[in-house]
């Protein structure tokens, strides 16, 4: 289909695809809006359009999807933002206290732990934790780097086993 016959064929039914835009959105500007995609869309795929068959219904269609869609996406992004108003108003809230108490005994829980496992492995676990590469531990050790993933590795798994404990008792 050329340029002008899409435009010939879309300028007849301009009416009438008008109204079923209304009908879809309730709103003349979001209408016309719809209107606007819809041309674009059919103009950007008229290559798809077969010959013989019902123009009205091809348009018609792809109009019908792009409100679905955007009223998809619409509807995604309303619930999306609707927790972040709530949470602005509590930050904005002035009633709100600053409480660090349980970030500090964890911290102070977690000093404990790596304390009870040895410098051993707790210095490589860390200095990685603070974001050194392995590279960078071992020679700063001066050590090899299969020592510094092994020591690190076991304090990991130490430190599971204290968590599992704690958590057991």
């Amino acid at each position: 289909m050329t340029s002008h016959e899409f435009t010939a064929k879309t300028n007849e039914l301009n009416n009438l695809l008008y109204a079923f835009a209304l009908r879809l959105t309730r709103s003349r500007q979001d209408a016309e809006d719809l209107m606007q995609e819809t041309a674009i869309k059919a103009y950007k795929y008229r290559n798809n359009f077969a010959e013989g068959t019902n123009f009205k219904s091809w348009i018609s269609t792809i109009m019908r999807n792009t409100f679905i869609n955007q009223y998809r996406k619409a509807k995604t992004r309303r619930h999306l933002n609707q927790p972040t108003t709530e949470v602005t108003q509590n930050i904005v809230s002035k009633n709100v206290v600053a409480n660090s108490g349980e970030q500090t005994l964890r911290m102070q829980e977690m000093q404990r732990m790596l304390d009870s496992i040895g410098s051993l492995y707790s210095v490589p676990f860390l200095l990685f934790y603070k974001g050194y590469e392995y590279q960078e531990i071992a020679e700063q050790m001066n050590i090899p780097i299969g020592t510094v993933k092994s020591r690190i590795f076991t304090a990991r798994v130490k430190m599971k086993q204290m968590i599992g404990e704690r958590r057991g008792a």
